[in-house]
């Protein structure tokens, strides 16, 4: 049997795209293609992964230009026919700029760079995405942006919250959520959020970086493994 293709995005100025490729290829069955931004062949993947980075130098605003860049009009066509596209940091800025994902993102409340160890708790196990962890458990995940204050319409953070589109929040050790344990000023301390049908998530932190105990703590893996068992079964 062959292995299941994933697709990793690199756009100028990624960052976090060979970090995300390793994830990947750590997981038995499973295959990383990376994909360049002129591209517009997805080359069989089962699922899309827009990683961290400045794509093309975050000019205009951080995932601008990158969201009309060629392989963005197919992974917009292969988002809407249902399939998996997992987008963090840049890719999360990314999936915004798209209109994958509702909301914005803007400067941290303090205006600075953040590089950092955060805790955070899933909100939603029943994604795909999600679907290995449990609603009790603090995830210990990095984090590193200067624009991750998420921020939306009152009426598009309710919807956010009826449908339970909201898939991580922040959290402190105890996974208490608390203004406190809210690093960058995201309103309901919203670390990541699904779109309505679940086949997208955008997150801030960095699940890569914390996908084997050699980098401080694996508990990024859950989320690859939720989506590899997903796409595998398709």
């Amino acid at each position: 049997m062959s292995d299941v293709t994933v697709g990793v995005v690199v756009f100028p100025g990624s960052n976090c795209d060979h970090d995300t490729e390793h994830a990947v290829a750590s997981f038995s069955g499973v295959k990383p293609v990376m994909l360049w931004h002129n591209d517009h062949d997805l080359q069989g993947a089962k699922a899309i992964i827009l990683p961290g980075g400045f794509s093309y130098g975050d000019y205009l605003r951080s995932g601008a230009i990158a969201r009309f860049s060629p392989i963005m009009k197919e992974v917009i066509e292969f988002a809407r026919k249902g399939y998996p596209v997992l987008g963090i940091c840049n890719g999360f800025q990314i999936l915004l700029e798209s209109g994958l994902l509702e909301g914005a993102l803007s400067r941290n409340r303090d205006k600075k760079f953040l590089c950092c160890r955060t805790t955070i708790k899933p909100v939603n196990c029943s994604t795909i995405f999600t679907s290995r962890y449990a609603p009790d458990n603090v995830l210990n995940i990095p984090i590193a942006h200067g624009e991750g204050n998420y921020f939306a319409p009152p009426e598009v953070l309710e919807s956010l919250e009826e449908h339970e589109q909201i898939a991580f929040r922040y959290c402190d050790a105890s996974g208490n959520v608390t203004p406190e344990a809210n690093p960058n000023g995201s309103l309901l301390n919203i670390a990541g959020i699904v779109n309505p049908q679940g086949n997208v998530l955008g997150l801030m932190p960095h699940p890569e970086r914390a996908s084997e105990k050699q980098l401080g703590s694996d508990d990024g893996r859950a989320l690859f493994d939720s989506l590899f068992t997903h796409i595998s079964g398709m």
